[in-house]
């Protein structure tokens, strides 16, 4: 089953920069920097900072994405 943005269970603030001219990323549960990434589009913000969470989440061996319990 493939997964996306939606199905994060950390909070992700996308916002423009007039000043950087781009889109920056701050992960709020990770406060040792505000914003931990950018991106020139929206999408590649949201992109950029799924990847840097990833990267956080495996350094600390938690989970990118919510457990689900198993159908039968």
């Amino acid at each position: 089953m493939a997964r996306g943005i939606s199905d994060l269970r950390y909070e992700m603030v996308i916002v423009w920069s007039e000043e950087d001219d781009c889109y920056l990323v701050n992960l709020p549960d990770f406060p040792e920097q505000t914003y931990r990434t950018h991106g020139g589009s929206y999408e590649e913000a949201a992109k950029n900072g799924q990847e840097v969470l990833q990267l956080l989440l495996e350094e600390d061996g938690l989970h990118l994405y919510k457990l689900r319990p198993a159908t039968a």
